[in-house]
């Protein structure tokens, strides 16, 4: 018997409509509602299989990175030029005010800054652009499945690019100013970056999801950035408060701080001096540890291990919160 024009067709009289491939989740169907396809990311994906997608993506990471950077500068007539603008600018400021009014003895102060301010820049562009990043992309998560942890992770691209480009204003201050960084130890500089890279990375996946179901988290960045940054040897250097928290054993705790040791290794490499002889001085003033390489290496490994642990835990965090975005955003 042949079907009527109006009659409904059998389960296996055509073919089966196309589903949608889903990257570590599920697809279920609306009933009545035949052409309605919800996504469901399945928050319980095992973390070995969370770290197989992020690298079987990393493709899809560039091109993340690659948007955001067109949208930062979108229209712009200086276009990355702010980028090398805007650490100039602070570092003339503090230029002014620590080393010509308050006129501290410290030879090339600039550079020294400059040396901590690329490493913090990095990390604070990252970790204060991820806490909207999963928010600010909210049609996409609702319609896209893919792994939600690459947003986060493309705010760190982003500033990495800006990290190169500030490397660049800092290489012409060397020339500048005619100072050699310690070629000895430049094979600390690779440690010092890997870390700093893990680290922001751990944090800003974990901003990035905590921020989706509590939105003070933005505004709570923002303060704990700006303490954050004076609890970091980059204005002042790390010899000035040693003595102190030698005194009450507290030393252990300030180094605790991951950004400390990463801001204290570039400095130690591209300033290239751990003390300094003030003018009708007789005793050294201490800048940072007089240690060897060796030290140097040993707290970024430390940095690198607990970093890659923070890392693993909040891809954990991530995978966990995940599964209601769609319905918190």
């Amino acid at each position: 018997m042949s079907l009527g024009v109006n009659e409904p067709a059998s389960a296996g009289s055509g073919p089966e409509p196309e589903r949608p491939t889903v990257i570590g989740g599920s697809t279920r169907f609306v009933p009545g509602q035949s052409n309605d396809r919800i996504t469901i990311v399945n928050g319980k994906v095992q973390l070995g299989q969370r770290l197989v997608d992020l690298w079987h993506n990393r493709d899809l990471l560039v091109l993340l990175t690659r948007t955001e950077l067109k949208v930062k500068y979108k229209e712009s007539a200086l276009g990355y030029a702010w980028s090398m603008l805007n650490p100039a600018l602070v570092l003339a400021i503090y230029y002014m005010i620590f080393k010509v009014i308050s006129k501290t003895p410290q030879p090339h102060f600039a550079i020294w800054l400059f040396c901590g301010l690329v490493a913090w820049n990095l990390f604070n562009n990252s970790a204060s652009a991820s806490t909207t990043v999963v928010v600010g992309k909210a049609g996409i998560i609702k319609k896209v499945a893919f792994p939600r942890e690459l947003l986060a992770m493309s705010t760190v691209g982003v500033a990495i690019v800006l990290f190169a480009i500030q490397m660049v204003v800092l290489v012409i201050f060397l020339a500048l100013f005619q100072q050699a960084p310690d070629w000895a130890a430049l094979w600390l500089l690779p440690l010092a970056f890997i870390a700093l890279l893990v680290f922001t990375c751990a944090v800003s996946i974990f901003l990035s999801a905590v921020n989706v179901y509590l939105r003070d988290t933005q505004h709570l960045t923002e303060v704990a950035m700006m303490a954050w940054f004076w609890l970091t040897p980059i204005v002042y250097p790390f010899g000035l408060v040693a003595p102190h928290l030698k005194q009450y054993h507290l030393t252990w705790l300030y180094l605790a701080n991951p950004i400390a040791p990463i801001a204290m290794t570039f400095q130690r490499v591209i300033y290239g001096q751990t003390s300094y002889v003030a003018a009708g001085a007789t005793t050294p003033t201490q800048l940072l540890p007089a240690y060897g390489p060796g030290w140097y290496a040993m707290m970024m490994g430390i940095v690198i291990l607990v970093s890659t642990g923070l890392f693993l835990l909040s891809l954990m965090v991530f995978g966990r919160l995940e599964g209601n975005f769609a319905e918190e955003l």
